[in-house]
């Protein structure tokens, strides 16, 4: 077969959409490599793989054997380390690659946020009596330990795979996208005073904040990590492009 090796680390939108633009191409032969966070994840329809790599060497070792041609970044922005690792080792072996970064949000007119550093900075924040909606992710909840003592509701993509380590509130269970009223819904339902998100940026996962504003909902925002110093690509019209003059 012919096409150049594409290698696509995928888990956000703008992977899915890659992969169906460039799938089915006879210039490329696209690979897409999934972490494995979501315990079901919806299929992309290239080839997936699911798991890390093996550190540093295993990726690299893993380019080498594929015959990797290029490596589109589609990872989440707070997946940094897997970024910074990729865009290392990619300059190692010269092999082409590019970061789809979508720009962050910024707060509109009505929005009451406060800006996180990480997570630990929420204390500063967050009153003692409130209900918090955490919309961070399963992997970092440990890190909100010092609001234990506020009642606290997550939000996963999966059926609650242990007991909730909060003493006060529980899972949400949910699969996105998530409408503005959908929102508006939940958080009236659970009486939510804080919502806490990181800056992902991009229109699919914006409908909380859109709630939130219409609810008078203060938001902590988690800034984003630092990227790796390497191409970046906002859009996925533009992730293509560059593939294309590849191939």
């Amino acid at each position: 077969m012919s096409g150049l090796r594409l290698l696509l680390l995928a888990g956000t939108t703008e992977a899915r959409q890659l992969a169906s633009a460039l799938g089915g191409r006879q210039d490329f032969r696209v690979t897409a490599s999934l972490a494995g966070a979501t315990r079901a994840p919806q299929p992309l329809g290239v080839p997936t793989r699911i798991g890390g790599f093996g550190g540093r060497e295993g990726f690299a070792e893993y380019l080498r054997h594929e015959r990797i041609g290029a490596v589109l970044d589609a990872t989440h922005p707070f997946a940094a380390s897997i970024s910074h690792r990729s865009s290392e080792v990619c300059a190692e072996l010269d092999v082409p690659y590019a970061q789809i970064l979508r720009p962050s949000w910024r707060p509109l007119d009505g929005d009451r946020w406060e800006f996180l550093n990480d997570e630990t900075d929420a204390t500063r924040f967050i009153e003692a009596d409130a209900t918090v909606f955490l919309a961070t992710g399963r992997q970092t909840l440990d890190r909100f330990a010092p609001l234990a003592d506020r009642t606290i509701y997550a939000r996963q993509i999966d059926s609650a795979p242990d007991s909730f380590p909060f003493p006060n509130g529980g899972w949400v269970i949910g699969r996105p996208p998530f409408t503005v009223d959908d929102e508006v819904r939940l958080f009236e339902r659970l009486g939510v005073d804080w919502l806490v998100v990181k800056n992902a940026g991009g229109s699919a996962s914006r409908s909380k904040l859109d709630a939130a504003r219409l609810l008078g909902i203060r938001v902590a925002m988690i800034r984003r990590p630092m990227q790796p110093d390497a191409l970046k690509l906002e859009t996925v019209a533009a992730a293509i492009t560059w593939a294309r003059r590849l191939a």
